[in-house]
């Protein structure tokens, strides 16, 4: 198989290409342009050679290659995605006059449940928080906030840490909320977290607040915006003082609020728009865990199981 050397304006090309016009996260575009990397240079990049010679079988050898070396069936999968886009930019681009990658599949990932937390334990959490926040140490009182919008909304942590002050609306209860490819949903929340924000704004923020604090509304303990990382350390480390809870990050309690919200009758399509998913494919999931979680409930209790 012969290939052309990809410039590195072309491969910028691409990479604005899936920021701008595809709104794709910069670990995606990351991701996207290490696996068209890979696969130029395991072809073998010649000078003077032409991309209009790639073929489906080629690509196809590509994803063996790749499984053989003992990548997850997810990395696959993400490869295939990565070439298809690539190709399909090429072809719109006028790089290629026909798509190479425009039948090619990628393996089934393995559907896998996430962990979710009991109700009753997610309770737990929550009460953990509230103790400690009662010591009115900003921080807690953040860590609080933290915790009860995650659960009560099913945002993403990503999502959380970029709120902004103007985002929450505590009269009506609703959150603005920024999503993958810049998408704004609004997103309602209970009493609860509305409460703890209210002490957030009202004792901890101000506590915090300095010149680099903008508009953040989460902030960390030198007064800039709170990140990531801070908030996993919070849900892990909170989450330890919950008796036989299993040790999970802000995506965990996401899928428990989604679930909870599932076994408690709420309407598929309605989770979808709360958590954002652009198919109604993804949050199915969620019923998977619920269903599974009946069947073992049903298993300990049913004197016929």
């Amino acid at each position: 198989m012969r290939v052309t050397v990809v410039s590195p304006d072309a491969v910028a090309a691409f990479e604005r290409h899936l920021r701008a016009e595809r709104g794709r996260s910069d670990h995606t575009v990351r991701a996207y342009a290490r696996d068209v990397g890979a696969f130029l240079d395991g072809a073998g990049v010649v000078e003077d050679a032409d991309l209009r010679s790639v073929t489906l079988a080629d690509l196809r050898a590509w994803l063996g290659t790749v499984a053989r070396r003992g990548a997850a069936r997810s990395t696959v999968a993400r490869t295939s995605a990565s070439l298809r886009t690539f190709f399909r930019w090429c072809e719109q681009t006028g790089l290629v006059e026909h798509d190479p990658a425009l039948r090619l599949a990628a393996p089934r990932r393995h559907r896998t449940l996430p962990p979710v937390l009991a109700e009753q334990a997610a309770a737990g959490l929550l009460d953990v928080a509230a103790t400690a926040a009662d010591d009115a140490d900003p921080l807690h009182l953040r860590d609080r906030a933290c915790l009860e919008l995650l659960y009560a909304t099913g945002i993403r942590v990503g999502e959380l840490v970029g709120l902004d002050v103007d985002d929450v609306d505590l009269d009506s209860r609703v959150l603005r909320v920024i999503g993958k490819g810049d998408k704004e949903r609004r997103v309602p929340f209970g009493v609860p977290a509305a409460d703890a924000v209210r002490q957030w704004l009202a004792a901890g923020r101000p506590a915090l607040v300095t010149t680099e604090s903008g508009p953040a509304l989460l902030l960390g303990r030198r007064g800039r915006r709170a990140d990531q990382r801070q908030v996993r350390e919070v849900v892990h480390r909170l989450l330890r003082e919950v008796p036989d809870a299993p040790d999970l990050g802000p995506h965990g309690l996401r899928h428990s609020a989604a679930t909870h919200l599932l076994d408690g009758g709420a309407d598929l399509r309605m989770v979808q728009e709360l958590l954002g998913h652009a198919s109604l494919a993804t949050t199915q999931i969620y019923t998977h865990v619920s269903v599974d979680r009946l069947r073992r409930s049903y298993a300990q209790a049913h004197p016929r199981a």
